[in-house]
């Protein structure tokens, strides 16, 4: 059985994680599968990717019993599992150039609710939860957790997060802006699926521009991303999407955007 799985439709390309006897906990191998599934969702056929999973939760972290047994040896760093299974994953969905839409059915605790926290878009059923997890076993949140959550919610909610092991509901993750949206359990997967097939139909690759604008705002003085912008504002003007944006717009109809 494969612990990733993934589908496409048309431009439409769904990544599934595949370990719901475990909670889709993750295995280094299972990281593995996980970046390979993200590097061909970088085909430029390809305009909006889907993350979901089987079973009934999300993704519950990592799988401590991998970790209990590595640590057995006494050359291996707990490092060695974040920058090999979790790193390239987070980085990966930040600069993929194309929308990554979460879809959160059930838990997701540690890495795995940091992993959604990381996607563009992320909805939720309303039995869903969020939970940083990591204080329970005396570690730090990791896959980008200390960057993104003071970032979208600010340092009081995050500390609650982290420090008291506070569980989020799918609700409550909405009104403090963590999440975008949260659904029923039965609409989650056709609510995301017509989200997405409206992001690929728009023009997504002034999307993967706005996506390298965003990130590099952490970093940029206010004078620098100015300049940034006006930068990738001429990229965008030069895309097929802009000139048939505009087209459709002063001939009154609807835009047929190819992601060029």
């Amino acid at each position: 059985m494969s612990l990733i799985e993934t589908s496409r439709s048309a431009n439409i390309f769904t990544i599934t994680l595949n370990r719901p006897e475990k909670y889709n906990s993750f295995t280094e191998p299972m990281g593995l599968d996980l970046q390979k599934a993200l590097k061909e969702a970088e085909h430029s056929d390809i305009r909006c990717v889907i993350l979901n999973a089987n079973g009934k939760a999300f993704c519950a972290g990592q799988d401590l019993p991998e970790v209990v047994e590595r640590v057995k040896d006494d050359d291996y760093k707990l490092a060695e599992t974040v920058r090999t299974t979790y790193n390239p994953v987070i980085k990966a969905i930040r600069t993929l150039e194309k929308p990554v839409v979460c879809a959160v059915q059930g838990t997701a605790a540690g890495a795995g609710a940091n992993m959604a926290f990381s996607c563009d878009i992320v909805i939720a059923s309303h039995d869903a939860k969020f939970i940083q997890a990591f204080s329970k076993i005396g570690l730090i949140p990791d896959s980008g957790g200390t960057f993104i959550l003071p970032r979208v919610i600010g340092s009081a909610r995050t500390n609650a997060m982290y420090l008291l092991d506070e569980p989020i509901t799918a609700e409550e993750a909405v009104s403090m802006g963590l999440i975008y949206k949260s659904v029923s359990h039965n609409k989650l997967e056709e609510v995301t699926l017509n989200l997405s097939k409206k992001l690929a139909s728009m023009p997504t690759k002034g999307f993967g521009l706005y996506k390298k604008a965003i990130n590099r705002s952490f970093e940029n003085t206010l004078n620098e991303q100015l300049e940034l912008e006006a930068d990738y504002q001429t990229l965008a003007g030069n895309t097929q999407d802009f000139r048939e944006g505009v087209a459709a717009f002063l001939e009154k109809r609807r835009p047929d955007f190819k992601g060029k």
